[in-house]
């Protein structure tokens, strides 16, 4: 295959399939916390956090890791400025301990910060200012979770990167993603170049899972889909990405590996091939090529949605483990493509009203759904171009479902984030 291509994929991998720990949401806001902290030399007498409607809504229902159970924009910021190391990026508050907890509830009880909607187009925006005394210290992030943009002290620039609010700047080259594409490196990748990134992938998953399904963490939904379904392989399927949802959503402070800014999709992505892969027997080879398939599918599939929308992630996530499956049982491209389109038909509509406990039900559903795509296609069943949203290629209905999310669900972002906040 061209060069070009197969270390474009290795980069993107590289790139999306990194760690994190607790939602990325609060997250965002902690390291952008943190970093103010750093910037302003002292801790501050207040925080301001502005930000966009998505990050709001992202963050209003969400436990902040490492918190004690808050949740919130003025914790997740707080936090940040109490023990936060902006150095570890999304794993920022890996290093909090048990007195940064309780200095963290004190300031929140003394109201230190306050939250306020930015008036941005960018889904993801986030503005962060400190004052102690006469100082003050301002940090600007746009478009991914740790894309700092401006960084101010006393007034004076200290960074300024050009951006664009309209923009959804891929931090690298995409646009040579699609189904054949990703068909092809998977096939012909070596394994040594990918192993170390799916290696962890499948160690940081596979264990935030197994915990969510041992301990009590909102509605419990993967331990509730093994009590009624006993432990399959499909509910396992099901079960194992809803439980690492339980628990992350929830405030456990193991890491997860996400997929595109995702911790939540990172999972879905990754459990339900790993699951697969252990049912089937799948040699080690096989499983990392089916990896490389599930993730980078779901990655071709949001690159033109943005990283945050009213369109749900775990849509794009169940389809692109569907992919992966689809491989481990010896699928070829075409079968790849009818799964994605299968699943895409039939659970596109499923939208984003934030993290919070029901994601792991919305990703139990579209691993469902992407079981169920499996079936049809295995079966000779493919929905056909013409009904509804299905097109002649997959790539584009793909291409399809991407300007439904980014263009039509406008308002219906809107109208959600209304909902969630004032009625």
């Amino acid at each position: 295959m061209k060069q070009g291509i197969y270390h474009g994929c290795i980069e993107i991998l590289e790139t999306e399939l990194i760690p994190a720990l607790g939602c990325t949401e609060p997250i965002a806001i902690a390291y952008a916390s943190a970093k103010a902290r750093e910037v302003l030399g002292d801790f501050p007498e207040k925080i301001t956090v502005s930000s966009s409607g998505n990050i709001v809504k992202n963050v209003k229902g969400v436990v902040v890791p490492a918190t004690g159970g808050l949740k919130g924009i003025e914790a997740a910021a707080i936090i940040g400025a109490v023990g936060g190391d902006s150095s570890l990026e999304l794993e920022v508050l890996s290093k909090v301990t048990e007195e940064h907890r309780r200095r963290t509830k004190e300031l929140m009880e003394e109201g230190i910060c306050t939250a306020a909607l930015l008036n941005s187009t960018a889904k993801l925006h986030i503005v962060v200012e400190m004052q102690k005394g006469d100082q003050i210290s301002k940090v600007e992030v746009i478009h991914t979770h740790t894309g700092i943009v401006r960084i101010e002290k006393n007034g004076e620039v200290l960074l300024d990167v050009p951006h664009d609010e309209e923009e959804m700047e891929a931090e690298v080259e995409m646009d040579f993603l699609n189904i054949p594409a990703i068909y092809e490196f998977a096939r012909n990748v070596r394994i040594e170049d990918v192993k170390p990134i799916l290696k962890r992938q499948i160690e940081y998953n596979t264990t935030i899972a197994e915990y969510g399904l041992k301990h009590t963490y909102g509605a419990n939904v993967g331990a509730m889909l093994i009590k009624m379904y006993g432990d399959n392989v499909s509910a396992l399927a099901k079960a194992m990405p809803a439980a690492g949802s339980d628990a992350r959503m929830g405030g456990c402070e193991l890491p997860v590996v996400i997929n595109s800014g995702s911790g939540n999709q990172g999972m879905t992505v990754s459990l339900p091939v790993i699951v697969y892969a252990r049912e089937l027997k799948a040699t080690e080879e096989q499983l990392y090529r089916a990896l490389c398939i599930s993730n980078l599918t779901a990655v071709y599939q949001k690159k033109e949605i943005g990283r945050l929308s009213a369109y749900c992630g775990a849509v794009s996530a169940g389809a692109g483990a569907g992919a992966g499956i689809a491989y481990l049982l010896g699928g070829g491209v075409e079968e790849i493509g009818a799964v994605v389109t299968n699943t895409l038909a039939n659970v596109a509509g499923i939208v984003c009203d934030g993290a919070k406990a029901s994601c792991a039900a919305k990703i139990a559903s579209s691993v469902e759904a992407a079981l169920m795509a499996i079936n049809l296609t295995f079966g000779g069943r493919t929905f056909s171009p013409g009904e509804g949203i299905v097109k002649e290629d997959v790539n584009d209905t793909v291409e399809g479902v991407a300007m439904i999310a980014r263009e039509g669900m406008r308002i219906t972002d809107e109208v959600i984030l209304d909902v969630m906040i004032n009625s």
